[in-house]
């Protein structure tokens, strides 16, 4: 199970702050304890050494109870500031001096009756020697030597319930510092989560009602960073979708339309001619319907093909070089019956006789016979068409212009679109798709070149476009 965002970032607080507090509290509990303990006998190693020097020599040489109690006199208040219990035995283990309890001092009290292993260890911790030494202790065993023979030791307590002191007081700032960490951790994580989080839940949910087909949140996230342009460009991609969706809609109602009308009329003049509603004498001339019908859907069809490919890349150009005027030429001639019959004349202008270019020669034919057909369509009678080529720098521009009806202005963006058609243009244009300026503009664009349009209703209309020139000597 994916899980969502938030949760992530509380898994997160809780991955990172538990082994932070495992390691405050045990880890660092535990070696905390042991510097302590370190630095505390190596308070009590130095004590011994000093009563060592200042006391054992008189402890030793007079064996004297008084003098025994003398020194334990001596020893004790520096003993209470210490919190220390000093023993000074013999080398049996003897006890001869206590600072804390003179008692122990009655000459009966022999450390290795109650621990044989005691003096085996320079150290003990967490020490009890029943009855003589209930609470737990922190001891330290410093031997005393002459003659490499030991003549007593120097034994020096201190209460484990001291450390543990400190401890607690570790333990309570630790507890402080695991709390403000949490704190402040949480804190950062969530400020994380409101700068990065929380816009990306606000992408999901648009991108979720993108894929759901609700196109119109366009929502911005504010801020100067990489989520306001994400949130920009999803919006703009909302626009798109939506105009692609309202395409979409619109095309496939054009197609509809488009092949509606001719296979009705296909359908229906096939279905009188077989059921004997039209005269075997007709036939000719409803057979020259369907044809006509026929051909309508077949140029429909390769045309939408032909759009289909150079909108996904599957289009390859064949780049040639050719004189254009000739090709211009050959596309008039083409022209010449329908030319007669509206009384139209076509005017050639060209700035050199022969202009090399370098392009696809078939796609750019099919460019001139789209321009020059609607220039005629929307011609009036008697009116003429001028086709021109300047020659400029490394281009040439190549110019169709006519006389006719020309083009509203609120439709001359609107013109590249597929199937669209001016409402001037819908009682003339009866056999057109409303393809053709959309195939002609992507046959430009796939040469990386331009095409422009200039129209005045009523006046007419004239359509540009630009070739590469080449240089004729280097196709020879």
């Amino acid at each position: 199970m994916k899980l969502p965002l938030y949760r992530k970032f509380l898994l997160l607080y809780f991955v990172i702050l538990i082994p932070v507090a495992i390691l405050l509290s045990t880890i660092c509990r535990n070696g905390y304890q042991k510097e302590v303990i370190s630095d505390t006998k190596t308070q009590l190693f130095k004590y011994s050494h000093y009563i060592r020097e200042s006391y054992f020599p008189s402890v030793y040489k007079s064996s004297s109870s008084l003098v025994n109690k003398k020194i334990s006199e001596d020893i004790r208040p520096s003993s209470r500031i210490l919190n220390t219990t000093v023993w000074i035995t013999n080398a049996k283990g003897l006890i001869l001096v206590d600072s804390q309890e003179p008692s122990l001092q009655n000459g009966n009290h022999y450390i290795k009756n109650y621990d044989a292993g005691f003096f085996h260890k320079s150290y003990h911790v967490n020490k009890t020697l029943k009855p003589i030494m209930r609470q737990e202790m922190l001891t330290v065993i410093l031997p005393v030597t002459s003659g490499y023979a030991v003549k007593g030791y120097i034994i020096i307590h201190t209460p484990m319930e001291t450390i543990n002191q400190q401890m607690k007081s570790f333990t309570y700032f630790s507890t402080i510092g695991i709390t403000a960490f949490a704190i402040i951790y949480g804190i950062l994580l969530y400020i994380i989560y409101t700068l990065t989080g929380k816009p990306a839940k606000k992408i999901c949910n648009i991108v979720s009602k993108y894929n759901n087909g609700e196109f119109e949140d366009t929502t911005l996230l504010r801020g100067k960073d990489e989520y306001e342009f994400i949130s920009t460009e999803l919006s703009y991609l909302g626009e798109q979708l939506q105009h692609l969706d309202d395409y979409q809609k619109n095309f496939i109602a054009n197609v509809s339309h488009d092949f509606r009308s001719p296979l009705t009329s296909i359908k229906g003049y096939a279905e009188a001619m077989l059921d004997g509603t039209i005269p075997e004498e007709l036939y000719n001339k409803y057979l020259d319907i369907i044809v006509f019908e026929t051909e309508r859907l077949t140029k429909l069809t390769t045309n939408l093909l032909s759009l289909n490919g150079f909108e996904h890349g599957r289009t390859q150009l064949e780049i040639t070089s050719f004189d254009i005027n000739y090709i211009i030429k050959r596309t008039v001639a083409s022209f010449e019956g329908t030319c007669t019959k509206k009384h139209i004349k076509l005017i050639l202008t060209f700035s050199e006789k022969e202009t090399f270019v370098n392009a696809d020669q078939a796609k750019i034919q099919q460019v001139l016979y789209n321009l020059i057909d609607n220039a005629i369509k929307f011609s009036h009678k008697d009116s003429q068409i001028k086709i021109t080529t300047i020659e400029k720098k490394e281009k040439v521009i190549l110019s169709v212009k006519d006389y006719g009806i020309g083009i509203p202005k609120n439709s001359l963006k609107k013109i590249w679109e597929r199937f669209y058609k001016t409402d001037l243009s819908r009682g003339k244009d009866q056999k057109g798709t409303g393809l053709g300026l959309s195939i002609t503009k992507e046959i430009i664009n796939a040469h990386q070149e331009h095409i422009n349009v200039t129209s005045t209703e009523g006046s007419g209309t004239e359509f540009s476009f630009t070739l590469p020139l080449t240089n004729p000597s280097s196709t020879s």
